[in-house]
């Protein structure tokens, strides 16, 4: 049996449970989390890197899922443009079921084997593309046809999964591993499952981002001013790099069409 699909025995009596007691098992089990992605950072680094490849390239990461995983994955493909400045495309992800079933669960699209490689298709995935495919079981028919589809068409294949040996790890050049074990309530993988599957995703974009020269520093300066709160980043991030005032860093914002990166060299070229 997957540990995933396991009871955990901690959690036995899980409903006769006090509030703060149910509140403290659900957080010791999130502490495996971490440890699963600790014990998985090899492997993340080798996704990572053909991340950043693919990206320098020209080419895309394509993340591919079902249920929990696959809308962490349209989370965190949807929050790259705007926090590192990259066109949508960069970054993009395909869900089992479709936009519809990001908002709403769509049973049994998961096992769609013809779906997953027909929306692979649909991307045109290619030498230049790292496509990771995620489902907590590994198994999901859905994302091991796309993966395979992927591959047959080139593209660098990796996958994220709680379970060793699965049908999407088979599929992928660069498979990734978070073994989080059986969840506090059983089988219910957006649990601990679902936190290691968000953390590596961050990671994975995170770094890719930096190593393709999205961020200097730990400074975001492919930002987008899409909303006050990232407009008014900017302008802070100006302010401090170049110790100047509010006005003066607004002016020079101004005179660059709000883009960072070339507000900081213009000065910066202009001082050296």
């Amino acid at each position: 049996m997957l540990s995933t699909e396991q009871r955990n025995p901690a959690t036995a009596h899980l409903d006769q449970a006090s509030t703060n007691e149910m509140l403290r098992l659900i957080q010791d089990a999130n502490r495996r989390s971490v440890e699963a992605v600790d014990e998985a950072l090899p492997q993340i680094a080798r996704v990572v890197d053909a991340a950043a490849s693919a990206i320098a390239a020209g080419g895309r990461i394509i993340y591919v899922g079902a249920g929990t995983s696959g809308r962490l994955a349209m989370q965190d493909a949807a929050e790259c443009p705007p926090t590192y400045g990259v066109d949508p495309e960069t970054v993009v992800a395909i869900m089992a079921g479709g936009r519809d079933a990001v908002f709403r669960a769509v049973e049994g699209v998961e096992d769609d084997a013809e779906a997953g490689s027909r929306d692979m298709l649909a991307f045109k995935p290619g030498p230049h593309d790292l496509v990771l495919g995620i489902s907590a079981s590994g198994g999901a028919p859905y994302v091991a046809a796309a993966l395979r589809t992927a591959r047959e068409h080139g593209a660098v294949t990796a996958s994220l999964s709680s379970n060793p040996g699965t049908a999407i790890e088979r599929e992928a050049d660069l498979p990734i591993v978070t073994d989080t074990g059986p969840e506090v309530v059983t089988g219910s993988t957006r649990m601990k499952a679902g936190n290691a599957q968000k953390m590596v995703l961050n990671m994975i974009s995170t770094c890719a981002m930096v190593k393709t020269g999205k961020v200097r520093g730990n400074l975001m300066i492919n930002l987008r001013p899409t909303n006050r709160k990232l407009r008014a980043r900017m302008i802070r991030i100006v302010r401090e790099e170049l110790g100047v005032g509010e006005a003066r860093a607004v002016a020079l914002l101004d005179a660059h069409d709000w883009a960072l990166r070339p507000t900081l060299d213009s000065v910066t070229s202009h001082n050296t």
